[in-house]
């Protein structure tokens, strides 16, 4: 089939990149003509485990194009995915002036009939705007074409994103069009061979399907962190609850990790829209307002803990952070617990020296340039490095090399044995029988 996505993000190019890959004719569209140059020659704007070889692969195939031209990529098309930014407004309402540009220019060159699909995270109601745009733009052409708006959302999460493309849980289509309905599926139709995934519902069921997916596991993450704390001034190890709770069918283990808060580029945008939607239909979203609280909250959980430790003055106190990416898996520092930790240790007088397998350059790129010049922040060259004279280990992100580290190591470069674990990744036994200090999240 012959398909174009347009953005080349996260969703866009997993899923243009998913679809090359199962035999399909794409055009992945961006209007940044640096990231389309880069992608042609295999320089990937994004870190996601997998994606670089079928990126690279199916354009040598000639199965994936990239352009900056969107009328380009149209004569061919009759499926566009629209999977560009919704950033967060200063309300927390999603800003939908990329995905409403996208559909004006679909309408100012559409021929024939098309399937339009959201793929992009938007509010209820965006397809009927996305079919306004589209025909307003028709009707100014004095054209009368046929075309039908889908609600597709994607449910990708980063650092196994090609993962959750290939072998997806649900595949949800939102349509009340039986021909975009087949088209749709036929498309899907590879991605369901074991077993059906595929869920049909109306427009706008499908677009409140992927802001209360995201708010449920948000809530879960909260809800533990709230124990965690709770745990921890009564003298219980919340990592015992944990195992308990999980072993119930009803609840499951995912999601219920302690730790010091939730980032990322979806579950805080999405609760803060989630709010603003339901403020917006005079609903007062009370358990949403106590989720983003929480979270809020939690970022601040590890660097309260070094002021118990420490004081409030950290002038001359120097700690080293384990893990800047939101999560392990991925370059995406957006909303990270990391940014919000050092800029606490900064302003009350501490130096940092921060390392992370895979966003460094994020780092570099994102952080103030003030923290460098003042060298207030320093980027190690590996995970010891960053240890080298610090009063402690702020563990943020658990990637897997920082499972099992060097205990022997750290102990000649650290000035005081100390480690503030930030997602209970340690054994409390084994750290303090190799004479560290430990200090865990709700233990």
């Amino acid at each position: 089939m012959q398909i174009t996505v347009i953005g080349t993000g996260y969703v866009g190019l997993v899923s243009g990149a998913c679809f090359a890959e199962m035999g399909n004719a794409v055009t992945c569209v961006d209007l940044d003509k640096k990231k389309i140059a880069g992608l042609k020659k295999g320089v990937l704007p994004i870190y996601e485990p997998g994606l670089n070889a079928i990126v690279k692969e199916n354009y040598a195939a000639g199965r994936l194009r990239f352009t900056h031209s969107l009328p380009e990529a149209m004569r061919d098309s009759d499926i566009f995915f629209i999977a560009v930014g919704t950033p967060p407004g200063e309300d927390g309402s999603a800003d939908l002036q990329h995905v409403l540009s996208v559909a004006r220019e679909l309408g100012q060159h559409l021929e024939r009939y098309a399937v339009i699909i959201d793929k992009s995270t938007v509010p209820v109601g965006t397809a009927e705007r996305v079919r306004a745009a589209i025909a307003e733009q028709l009707g100014k052409r004095g054209k009368s074409i046929e075309f039908d708006v889908v609600s597709n959302p994607e449910f990708l999460k980063e650092g196994a994103a090609v993962e959750d493309f290939m072998r997806p849980d649900r595949i949800i289509i939102g349509t009340g069009s039986k021909r975009a309905r087949d088209i749709v599926q036929e498309l899907y139709a590879p991605f369901n061979r074991s077993h059906q995934r595929t869920v049909v519902m109306g427009v706008r069921d499908a677009e409140m399907t992927k802001y209360a997916a995201n708010a449920m596991l948000a809530t879960k993450i909260s809800f533990m962190n709230e124990m965690a704390n709770l745990c921890e001034r009564m003298g219980v190890d919340v990592e015992n609850v944990r195992q308990g709770i999980g072993s119930d069918a009803r609840i499951g283990y995912s999601f219920i990790y302690p730790g010091c808060g939730y980032g990322g580029s979806c579950f805080p945008k999405d609760v803060k829209a989630l709010i603003h939607m339901a403020l917006q239909n005079d609903f007062d979203p009370a358990v949403l307002h106590a989720v983003e609280l929480r979270n809020e909250r939690q970022k601040s959980v590890l660097f309260d803990k070094i002021v118990a430790r420490f004081g409030g003055d950290l002038n001359g106190r120097r700690f080293g952070i384990w893990g800047l990416a939101f999560k392990p898996g991925t370059d995406d520092m957006r909303e990270a617990s990391s940014v919000v930790l050092m800029r606490k240790l900064i302003d009350a007088g501490a130096t940092v020296s921060a390392y992370d397998p895979a966003a460094m350059d994020t780092a570099q790129r994102e952080l103030p340039r003030a923290w460098f010049d003042s060298n207030r922040v320093r980027l190690a060259e590996n995970q010891y490095d960053a240890l080298a004279g610090v009063d402690a280990l702020v563990l943020v992100t658990e990637w897997k090399p920082f499972r099992h580290p060097d205990f022997t190591a750290m102990k000649k470069l650290m000035k005081v044995l100390l480690i503030f674990d930030g997602r209970n990744q340690y054994d409390i036994e084994q750290v303090r029988a190799e004479g560290f200090e430990y200090s865990g999240i709700g233990r």
